[in-house]
């Protein structure tokens, strides 16, 4: 099973924050749009199955679009990576193995990952995950709590959670991100260190509460009283009728078993031994195939039936 996940977040370019809080969130201009989307579908343990993610500025002199997807196949990760400056595309396609992406987070993966770090408010220490970097290429993903701090979203005071991911290239500079979390992971604002850029979300979102796990309730076992019950009574009944006729349909087919039940009950009463279970055992021991036959009705007063009978002891 996987889970699917979309998020679409806009992001101001070239605005820088304004000192006044009540003031209302800055937007982008027409001259420039960045708009990042990102489609992923994840297994239950993160894993990224598929990814499509698009990255689009456009300025009046040369517009810009990154495309990359991820796809799994087999046991390998299918990278494509496309970058379009105005007229000129450029596209490539790397193969990562299977065995070199364990603990790889993607960005759907990431999104997912940072709304349990906010659920939790914790964050895993000393942990390196990999993630792509600007290139496209494996390398180590790191995330640092900043601790708590109040921003003010769509007019209204609320606590968030801090969390930086760091990215850091093999070739290139490190990059950081902070990413501004409410209590239940929504994301409210997110900053790239070092760029004037920022997105805040301009509508606070409906939180979701805290489940509480209440205890299991405890059913007491109450009697069961079958016969008052129309259908179990019923139930018994036809099993009853269905035993019946299936037990004279047997003795129908196989008369010899009437005959043999009457000769040992004639022959139970003739006798009238006190021990009924030893007299029973021995009359029809010489049936049994794993027994060698014995003499019949040998003693009918012995203490177990079921022992077995040394053939020294016969004649003593």
């Amino acid at each position: 099973m996987s889970s699917k996940l979309q998020s679409t977040v806009p992001k101001a370019k070239d605005h820088q924050p304004s000192a006044e809080e009540s003031l209302p969130a800055p937007k982008a201009n027409a001259e420039a749009i960045h708009f990042l989307s990102t489609l992923g579908y994840l297994s239950w343990t993160l894993h990224v199955m598929e990814q499509h993610s698009q990255e689009f500025i456009k300025f009046r002199v040369l517009p810009m679009e990154r495309k990359m997807t991820l796809v799994k196949q087999d046991d390998q990760l299918t990278m494509t990576r496309s970058v379009k400056e105005g007229e000129e595309v450029k596209t490539e396609v790397t193969f990562i193995p299977g065995s070199s992406t364990m603990g790889f987070i993607s960005e759907a993966a990431n999104l997912v990952l940072l709304r349990v770090m906010a659920w939790r408010q914790t964050v895993p220490s000393n942990a390196r995950f990999l993630a792509l970097d600007t290139e496209g290429k494996l390398c180590y993903s790191t995330y640092q709590d900043l601790g708590f701090q109040k921003i003010q979203v769509d007019r209204q005071q609320v606590e968030v959670f801090i969390v930086e991911q760091t990215v850091h290239s093999v070739k290139g500079i490190p990059n950081s991100c902070q990413f501004y979390l409410l209590s239940d992971g929504h994301l409210a604002k997110r900053i790239q260190v070092g760029s004037p850029g920022y997105c805040l979300v301009t509508q606070m979102p409906i939180l979701r509460e805290k489940d509480e796990i209440e205890t299991r309730p405890v059913f007491e076992k109450k009697p069961l009283v079958w016969e008052e019950d129309m259908e179990l009574y019923s139930r018994f009944v036809d099993r009853k009728e269905e035993l019946r006729l299936s037990h004279s349909s047997y003795l129908r087919q196989h008369p010899e078993a009437q005959a043999l039940i009457s000769d040992f009950l004639l022959f139970l009463l003739l006798r009238q031994p006190e021990d009924v279970v030893t007299f029973a055992a021995e009359y029809f021991g010489p049936f049994a195939k794993r027994h060698p036959p014995t003499p019949a009705l040998r003693s009918s007063h012995r203490p177990s039936p079921f022992r077995s009978l040394d053939p020294r002891d016969l004649f003593h």
